[in-house]
């Protein structure tokens, strides 16, 4: 079983999903191997955009973490105990949960109606940005839990260290490759998702339906009904569509959630229906 309590840490197997590191090797040799191409090829006088692509990577990685940063830090509304305290009081303990020394900054920015959040770094700093929609889940359709899973799983891609600009560039030729980087990416947001199952079990089921239905129609959503078809939905087409996806199809996802003795399935569809009692397993804990 996946651990529901305690520290979790990044290395631990039963958190990280089974296929990342495999995956990321695959990625880091295809990366080795188009710098040789590219080094061989101009020894021998040829040259071409796509080298010049390749060798220029490192130097673009690192501008482009820069600017992404630095957009946050004149531009996003950043959590303090003053501002969004909630959100901030979330991230320091998603960080204190998952074994790390300091929290990373977090930021809001204007999701003009996106549902979205994501986690980045630049030099030894790593952040968190959500779009504000998340916060603007009111009303009967409030789902706090699932704010602070999404946290959770934002904050799990930094201490899974999917963050890190050495992996993000050992990872840069395999993002041109179908497949190869589809899978590892959609192997981190598993990862990612079993930080933010430990953070707030009881808000995986909220959490899908937000990034399903929205904030304000997330009470609709029936969390096994979407999970069932994971299973239900079969053919090539739904296939293909997670194949090529960088995030698990969201039936795929939620099935994930909902079956915590297993890692969620990457390739194939789950083979069956499998019951889980989110509410009384979370109150049992």
């Amino acid at each position: 079983m996946y651990p529901q309590q305690g520290r979790v840490s990044p290395g631990n197997s039963l958190v990280r999903h089974p296929w990342e590191i495999p995956l990321l090797v695959l990625a880091i040799l295809t990366t080795v191997v188009a710098y040789v191409v590219a080094l061989v090829l101009i020894a021998t006088g040829s040259l071409s955009t796509w080298i010049f692509i390749v060798l220029a990577a490192p130097i673009l990685l690192f501008f482009a973490r820069g600017q992404l940063y630095g957009s946050q830090q004149v531009n996003g509304i950043k959590m303090s105990p003053t501002q969004f305290p909630d959100g901030y009081q979330l991230v320091a303990e998603a960080a204190a949960r998952f074994g790390m020394k300091t929290p990373p900054d977090a930021y809001v920015v204007l999701g003009n109606g996106k549902i979205n959040a994501f986690a980045s770094g630049h030099g030894f700093r790593r952040f968190v940005v959500v779009y504000s929609d998340l916060f603007e889940v009111g009303g009967q359709a409030r789902q706090p839990d699932a704010l602070a899973f999404i946290i959770g799983h934002e904050v799990g891609h930094i201490a899974a260290g999917h963050a890190s600009y050495w992996r993000q560039w050992g990872q840069f030729a395999s993002n041109y490759i179908p497949v190869v980087g589809s899978s590892l990416s959609r192997s981190m947001e598993y990862t990612a998702d079993n930080f933010g199952f430990h953070m707030r079990p009881q808000g995986a089921a909220g959490a899908m339906g937000v990034l399903g239905a929205g904030k304000y129609l997330v009470g609709l959503v029936g969390f096994d009904e979407l999970a069932d078809r994971a299973t239900l939905e079969s053919g090539f087409f739904p296939w293909f569509v997670n194949i090529l996806a960088s995030h698990p199809v969201l039936t795929w996802r939620a099935a994930a959630l909902r079956n915590r003795t297993r890692s969620g399935h990457l390739f194939f569809r789950p083979s069956q229906i499998f019951r889980f009692d989110l509410v009384r397993t979370t109150q049992s804990n």
